[in-house]
This record gives structure tokens, C-alpha cells and sequence, in this order.
């Protein structure tokens, strides 16, 4: 019988599932186990949460739901490389998913023992999909770039400037922000139901910092993805990093949208690809809200009638999670594509 020595299994962004204490009843109507799942695995350097739960769980973003059947486990603890993740079972027949007890990063009651770890834990999903998504400002309305500061010139009155050029710009507030993004406005985000522009795609130019303020105030930039022209605008750097502790989950409420646009502008939509979606913030909509994505199904002709046509049902194509919010679209994840998705398939709740 497993003892008060049971830790958890990884919750929050760095997060980690948790050791749970359901009836197997329960545990088989509500999440179900993979037919092929291990009794154990050791988790590997680049593995994700997700990637671990899909190897015990067939629905592998409900697992927050398992930890909230243990109450007694009340401080997640996160999973590193090279710990050992276990399906055991207790006297009484009910499932747990635990980290070995040997590992020593391991929580044991009362007190919790403190290791140094030299390596880092792995995320909830792969940070190096995302990560632009998070740092640097994507979407913004037009009122934003009209009343943003702009450049009106580089040094020796160049047209074009790129990382360790000056720039010389307009509309900052002396004493103000001092580290700014260099942006471009790219093409609208288009809700397909209504016309309505939902905001526009930001390109990130660049980076710069406040040299000495003015009307211009100097600019110097460090770090370019582009170069930099006159007009561009910009928009101070975030203070704080977005929280990227992802707690996949459902939406409470009913979602009735679309995928609108795919970045990068493929036109075929895969796993790990950051789609763009038509429901927002003001929509309800959260970051770790998980959607399914549906296809339209096929038309077909009436077998018995060759002047008739049917729209056969929709069709499950994969799980998305939205990774960030916006007033009236959001950013997601695919996380899982068991077809190929393409815009305007719609998103529900799952």
C-alpha cells in the first residue's frame, strides 16, 4: 500500500500532475487510461506535461481534474529529467500516478526535503513554440499604433536602421518607459461571422532603449528581427513577463468560434502551430481553456436522389489551448491534430 510518502505528479507551468486517490470506478468513467499505457516511465530531457499524461491518460489536459479528487496534497512539486513516473494501485484497487519515492526530489510528510537541482523541470507544453507569442506585444488595435510613438529618422538621417543604430523618435514622455518594442502593423485579424476587424497583427521589428529623451528622444537599438523604417512604431516593453503556468481545462460556458488565421500563413494546420481564434477575453475565453476543433463535414449526393445533397456530421479534428488573450481573439496551441485542420474550422467547448 502506498504511504503518506506519495508525491505529486506535475501541476502548473512548470507543473506537475499529482498523486491521486480516486476509486478505479470513478477514475474509468470520468478519465479513462490509455489501453497501452506504461506501468512506469522515466522522464526525458525536451519531455512536456502533456507528452507524459498522453502516455497514461486518453485525455491527457483532464489530468488537473485527477488532482482535485486528493485533497490531502496541497503543494505541487515539479518533475525533472530522469525522475520515474509510476501507475500504481492501492489495497483498495484505486489507480495513482506518482513519482518513484527513491527520486530525491520527493515530498515526504510532514516536512518537505530540499534538494538542489541543477537541471531545470519540464514545462507544461514546448516553451520554444510560444515563446514570441508571450515576450513580445502581437496584437494591437489601430488606436494603439495611431497614438504610439514613431520614428521619424536614423542617424545621419538614414532610412533604415538596424541593430546599434540610433533612432531619433516622437511621442515618448520624457521620464517615461524606457525599453520599447520597434513595430510594424501587419494585416487585420477579421472575425469571418460578423466583418469586424478584431485587432492587427503586430510584427516585431526590434528592440530599443532610451538613450536621452527629447522631442526626438534617442533611441539606440539592440536587437533586431528586421529593419527598422521610418513610421515604424512603438509600444513599451512589458514590465512583467506573461504567467505561462498553463492549467489546461475546460471553458465553463459553451464556445461557438473559428479558427481565423494560422501564423507563419500555412494553409494546412499541424500540432504545435499557434493559430489565431475569434473569441476573446470578453468572450470568457482564458489562457489553458482547451477547445476542440471540428471540421465541416463532407456534401454528398442523396443515393436516391441525385438532385439532392447532404452535409454529412462534423468531424473531430484535434484539442487546441490558448496560450493568450486578447480583448476579442486569442492566441492557441495545437496541441493534438488527428486531421489536418485549416481556418474557419469551428472551436467548441470539448
Amino acid at each position: 500500500m502506498v504511504n503518506n510518502k506519495s508525491v505529486s505528479f506535475l501541476v502548473l507551468g512548470l507543473i506537475t500532475v499529482l498523486s491521486i486517490v480516486i476509486s478505479s470506478q470513478v477514475f474509468a468513467d470520468k478519465i479513462a487510461l490509455r489501453p497501452d499505457h506504461p506501468e512506469r516511465y522515466v522522464v526525458q530531457e525536451g519531455d512536456t506535461l502533456w507528452d507524459i499524461s498522453a502516455r497514461f491518460l486518453e485525455t491527457p489536459w483532464r489530468w488537473p481534474e485527477v488532482w482535485e479528487y486528493n485533497p490531502d496534497i496541497k503543494n505541487p512539486h515539479l518533475i525533472y529529467p530522469g525522475d520515474v513516473v509510476s501507475l500504481v494501485y492501492d489495497a483498495e484497487g484505486n489507480v495513482r500516478i506518482q513519482i518513484d519515492p527513491n527520486i530525491p526530489t520527493r515530498k515526504i510528510s510532514p516536512k518537505v526535503h530540499k534538494v538542489e537541482r541543477t537541471d531545470r523541470p519540464i514545462n507544461t507544453v514546448p516553451m520554444n513554440s510560444i515563446q514570441q507569442f508571450l515576450s513580445e506585444p502581437r496584437v494591437v488595435t489601430e488606436d494603439e499604433l495611431d497614438s504610439a510613438a514613431y520614428i521619424v529618422s536614423g542617424a545621419e538621417r538614414r532610412i533604415i536602421a538596424g541593430k546599434n543604430d540610433i533612432i531619433y523618435v516622437r511621442g515618448i514622455i520624457t521620464g517615461g518607459d524606457r525599453e520599447y518594442n520597434i513595430l510594424r502593423m501587419g494585416e487585420p485579424y477579421v472575425d469571418p461571422d460578423s466583418d469586424d476587424v478584431l485587432g492587427y497583427e503586430a510584427l516585431h521589428v526590434a528592440d530599443a532603449t532610451v538613450k536621452e529623451f527629447g522631442d526626438p528622444s534617442t533611441l539606440l537599438i539592440t536587437g533586431s528581427n528586421r529593419e527598422a523604417l521610418l513610421g515604424d512604431r512603438l509600444l513599451p516593453k512589458r514590465a512583467n513577463p506573461l504567467d505561462t503556468t498553463y492549467i489546461p481545462h475546460a471553458p465553463d460556458a459553451e464556445v461557438d468560434g473559428k479558427i481565423i488565421a494560422v501564423v507563419d500563413g500555412v494553409s494546412v494546420i499541424g500540432q504545435y502551430q499557434t493559430v489565431v481564434i475569434n473569441r476573446g477575453e470578453q468572450d470568457g475565453i482564458e489562457t489553458g481553456h482547451v477547445l476542440a476543433v471540428y471540421q465541416k463535414g463532407a456534401i454528398v449526393r442523396d443515393v436516391n436522389d441525385d438532385f439532392d445533397k447532404v452535409r454529412l456530421p462534423e468531424v473531430k479534428a484535434g484539442i487546441i489551448m490558448v496560450i493568450r488573450t486578447f480583448d476579442r481573439m486569442s492566441y492557441a496551441l495545437v496541441m493534438e491534430a488527428e486531421k489536418e485542420m485549416r481556418i474557419y474550422d469551428k472551436i467548441r467547448k470539448p
